[in-house]
């Protein structure tokens, strides 16, 4: 779907389901970003939200797979999110830590970013951010 020179970015599929509880339920990659770690049942729930945004908005969380290992290292994409009483594009990513401070996200990032107004021809883009968050 969108291919940067480390990464492949394409929908999740159900068979993604193992590479991505290995992000959601890992407790330091989660408190980053959320309150805690997903339980399995979380992790399947967050899955069958992002397969249905890709059939209601064309886009969603997509898995950000290493060309090199054709590995699932994340995910990252677009989400409509409510903000301020309105609902805005969003760019968001979850990886795997140990992929943490090596580029990955911003390379993904910036691919969603361009994604967003050159197919979607979005007007502006988000990044809704902890404040805690200090890397992102």
């Amino acid at each position: 779907m969108i291919e940067t020179k480390r990464l492949i970015i394409r929908e999740m599929v159900q068979s993604d389901y193992d590479a991505l509880c290995g992000i959601l339920c890992d407790e330091e990659v989660m408190r980053a970003a959320y309150e805690s770690a997903f339980n399995l049942e979380e992790a399947q729930n967050w899955l069958n939200r992002h397969l249905k945004r890709y059939e209601e908005y064309g886009f969603g969380l997509w898995a950000v797979v290493l060309k090199e290992t054709n590995e699932m290292i994340g995910q990252c994409g677009l989400t409509m999110q409510g903000w301020r009483e309105k609902e805005i594009l969003e760019i968001g990513f979850l990886f795997q830590k140990a992929y943490w401070h090596k580029g990955s996200a911003t390379e993904a990032a910036i691919a969603c970013k361009e994604y967003a107004f050159s197919v979607l021809n979005a007007n502006r883009v988000y990044s809704i951010i902890r404040d805690t968050n200090i890397a992102s």
